[in-house]
């Protein structure tokens, strides 16, 4: 197969950028579209070009660094599915593709294809975690916990914080990737101690971060390669409301004396 790619090419953050033409021939259909980026560096590094930089590491679906935009949509044309998953056949011989950062604010372009993503890390850090001391690490059967309670805490935790819903998000929201890590921890009784902290802490990073308001559009959840629902987002509100009423409570002298 033969493709004519179109790449985002752009020194650092600092600099202007541009698309660059190039032509890559006698593809395999069942190359994944890594391994065709990796052909076409080979081809640059032999002709002393300099190659073209992007993010991967796991190249199985896992790790959400493989972030791509692709003909206009994150990850490219397949649903459900990281770039690294996307293999070749998914396009037509003699195709025109055209390769994008994540076009953010809050993801500013390292090189080329590579963004900088640390804004979600430093979500996390906010909140994004379990610090209680539950001692001993129990059975688990021992903790009580419905399967459906489980099931959605799972599909949750499912999200590996590539950035896609970001990307696709008219307002570059980061709610879908919140919701999602607030979620899973919101379901779990080891969560429910730290709940309403967690949710008042992380939503006020994401706000300090610079991301949008979420549109309600969907988009995020579409283009989600784990498939991330958006009732998550409504769990998200339901616990970030109930620690702002919390927080913003004063007691009167009454209750004080009561107390």
């Amino acid at each position: 197969m033969d493709f004519t790619l179109k790449i985002w090419r752009q020194k650092d953050a600092q600099s202007q950028g541009q698309f660059k033409t190039y032509q890559l021939t006698g593809i395999g259909a069942d190359n994944s579209f890594m391994e065709m980026l990796d052909e076409l560096n080979e081809h640059l590094i032999k002709n002393n070009e300099d190659p073209v930089h992007f993010d991967h590491d796991c190249r199985e679906g896992i790790c959400g660094t493989c972030s791509l935009y692709i003909n206009g949509r994150p990850h490219g044309p397949q649903k459900a599915i990281t770039t690294c998953q996307l293999h070749m056949r998914s396009f037509k011989d003699k195709d025109t593709i055209t390769i994008e950062p994540w076009r953010a604010q809050t993801f500013p372009v390292i090189r080329d294809l590579v963004v900088d993503r640390s804004a979600f890390d430093r979500i996390i850090q906010s909140g994004g975690y379990i610090s209680v001391n539950t001692g001993g690490v129990p059975d688990a059967n021992e903790t009580p916990i419905t399967t459906s309670k489980a099931n959605n805490a799972m599909d949750a935790a499912s999200c590996i914080g590539c950035g896609a819903c970001v990307a696709v998000c008219k307002n570059a929201s980061a709610m879908l990737f919140v919701a999602a890590k607030i979620s899973h921890l919101a379901q779990l009784p080891q969560g429910k101690v730290e709940a309403e902290s967690r949710a008042e802490s992380m939503v006020a990073q994401m706000d300090k971060e610079g991301f949008g308001l979420c549109t309600n559009t969907g988009a995020c959840s579409v283009e989600c390669p784990k498939e991330i629902s958006l009732t998550h987002i409504a769990r998200l509100n339901r616990q970030y409301y109930k620690a702002k009423q919390a927080s913003d409570y004063i007691p009167d002298k009454e209750e004080i004396h009561e107390g």
